[in-house]
């Protein structure tokens, strides 16, 4: 069974829109107005998610006076899903493409977990001009999680993302398995997910492509770490000049391990005062979804902060 991307796009306060970016085609849910004056703020989700996992941000942000796009990202959802380019660098590209097509010359990028939040992190490394601030929630800085393990995977994701590392059979799993309600399951709290979300992600996985295109970003995410292309992402990161921050973590998060006083030591020094870390306790992974009011709370706040 197959499942058309036209099915993904789900009506809500918000307009959906394709726009030309990086020799691709993008899927984006915009809520706020049109006018290109107007600060803009770009949202990333994670795995296995699509744009749907800001449902509940984008109409909020949108009343604070944002223009508030939720992306699909490359090879997720109604985006395009071409054969390569799964590589952080190509999908910072991506988001800097969208931000421009859109009008804009700066954005505020907002990403979350496996996939949205390295991409954030990662944006004032290949796009210091564009990127007015970052947000990033349930996602490590990849610098610290390369140099301390107290903030890289936990034990059960671990042995999943080793999996995920073989050809074919995860894609199996994942359009005709259970590895879309797996990884919801380990890496959400404990009322996480609610039956509408674990429908629609899995829905999504059946889009033709999109699974492969999901895992192939995941698979970068490690193995380049060996790799002469993964050695030169670290540089970039550890170059990169220090932009407005806030990262958030939920205490209870299956993937992700971050302390507290990892982030307020060594990330903390690495992009100064700008900095922001907030930890909340009992919540998951799916930060944007299984707290809603608190993340929007957050962002909102932050946001008024950047001016």
């Amino acid at each position: 069974m197959t499942v058309d991307s036209a099915a993904l796009l789900l009506e809500g306060p918000w307009r959906h829109h394709f726009v030309p970016a990086n020799g691709s085609r993008f899927h984006v849910a915009v809520a706020g107005p049109d006018d290109r004056d107007a600060p803009l703020v770009v949202l990333l989700h994670g795995l296995p998610e699509l744009w749907w996992a800001w449902r509940h941000q984008l109409p909020a942000l949108a009343e604070g006076g944002h223009r508030v796009v939720a992306m699909d990202l490359r090879g997720t959802g109604g985006s395009d899903k071409p054969p390569s380019g799964y590589d952080v660098p190509t999908l910072t590209r991506d988001v800097a493409g969208v931000v421009r097509s859109l009008g804009c010359d700066r954005a505020v990028v907002v990403g979350h977990g496996v996939g949205g939040g390295d991409v954030a992190w990662a944006m004032p490394a290949y796009h210091p001009e564009l990127t007015r601030g970052v947000a990033v929630l349930s996602s490590p800085h990849p610098l610290t999680r390369r140099a301390d393990p107290r903030s890289g995977l936990r034990a059960r994701a671990t042995r999943r993302m080793a999996e995920i590392q073989v050809p074919y059979l995860p894609e199996r799993a994942m359009t005709r398995g259970d590895l879309v309600a797996r990884l919801l399951r380990e890496w959400g709290g404990p009322r996480w997910p609610d039956p509408a979300a674990l429908a629609l992600y899995r829905r999504a996985a059946l889009v033709p492509f999109a699974a492969h295109s999901a895992l192939e970003q995941v698979r970068w995410l490690y193995r380049s770490g060996v790799r002469a292309d993964g050695r030169r992402h670290a540089i970039a990161l550890r170059d990169a000049p220090a932009v407005p921050t806030l990262q958030v973590h939920g205490g209870s998060d299956g993937c992700y391990s971050v302390s507290r006083a990892m982030a307020d030591g060594s990330v903390a020094r690495r992009l100064g005062a700008h900095y922001r870390f907030e930890m909340l306790s009992g919540a998951g992974h799916y930060l944007p979804e299984e707290e809603p009011d608190r993340i929007t709370a957050l962002l909102r706040d932050w946001l008024r902060e950047l001016g």
